[in-house]
């Protein structure tokens, strides 16, 4: 029986050789945290999912940063990672919204749960074709992580501050279509893969660093609320600013004669 032309490749570069232990295991632990977001989600358990939709992103950050170094980065990593996130980032937060938010509008509600989802494969989808063509400082679009910390936070803000009815599903609403927007516009958001993040710095960013550890340990979901909501704004924020500044003038210089 004939064998496909194709199937010595995928033994010499595939999983045949091996794949890298650490920072795939960290992948597993957001496929996890992801889906025991969806079985809280279902128990009626809103909160105990976003918490831990916020502890897939923990492990997301983990499995990338020991990933480069170690220097165990892979084609299968990449791919792994991308499954992991869609479920962790994107269906996870899409039924949490749904369940949570959006029952009552019936069709329209997992309609807009939906258009997360597909928004969030999308971002995804593009981020694995440009990751090698894009600058690593910045992210092309809303970060599918950022999108479903975004989602968590205000759940948790909710459940500390109260509210319900009409308010949180208006405000869920319009939020999913933002979401929905950032993650598959043009926007460009900071990276924590800047190089220079990890570089030396002032004294003052480390107690800056510090302060805000103690502040999130104290109100965790009004912290984490506000962080996400900057965060989502600063894409935009930061191309209208440059839009209204404009190009910069060429500084004209005097003719040699």
């Amino acid at each position: 029986m004939s064998t496909s032309n194709h199937e010595p490749g995928i033994r010499k570069g595939g999983v045949r050789k091996g794949v890298y232990l650490l920072p795939n295991l960290f992948t597993t632990g957001t496929l996890f945290a992801g889906f025991y977001s969806i079985v809280a989600t279902l128990k009626g358990d809103f909160h105990i999912a976003a918490w831990f939709i916020l502890v897939a992103a923990v492990f997301d950050v983990l499995d990338g940063k020991v990933a480069r170094l170690t220097g165990a980065t892979s084609q299968f990593g990449v791919e792994y990672d991308s499954l992991a996130d869609l479920a962790a980032f994107g269906v996870a937060p899409g039924l949490l919204m749904y369940a949570w938010a959006l029952t009552g509008f019936g069709k329209l509600g997992w309609l807009a749960g939906f258009l997360y989802v597909v928004c969030g494969a999308l971002r995804l989808a593009r981020f694995n074709v440009q990751v090698n063509t894009v600058e690593s400082k910045r992210f092309v679009g809303l970060p599918i992580p950022a999108a479903a910390g975004m989602v968590a936070s205000c759940v948790l803000l909710f459940h500390r501050l109260g509210g319900s009815g009409t308010i949180k599903k208006v405000s869920i609403v319009i939020l999913i279509y933002v979401l929905a927007y950032l993650m598959v516009s043009n926007h460009r958001y900071f990276s924590l893969k800047d190089p220079e993040l990890f570089k030396r710095q002032p004294f003052g960013f480390l107690v800056l660093a510090i302060f805000l550890i103690i502040v999130i340990v104290a109100e965790p979901a009004i912290m984490l609320f506000s962080i996400a909501f900057l965060y989502m704004l600063s894409g935009p924020i930061g191309d209208v600013t440059g839009f209204f500044r404009g190009p910069k003038k060429a500084v004209p210089t005097e003719s040699p004669d």
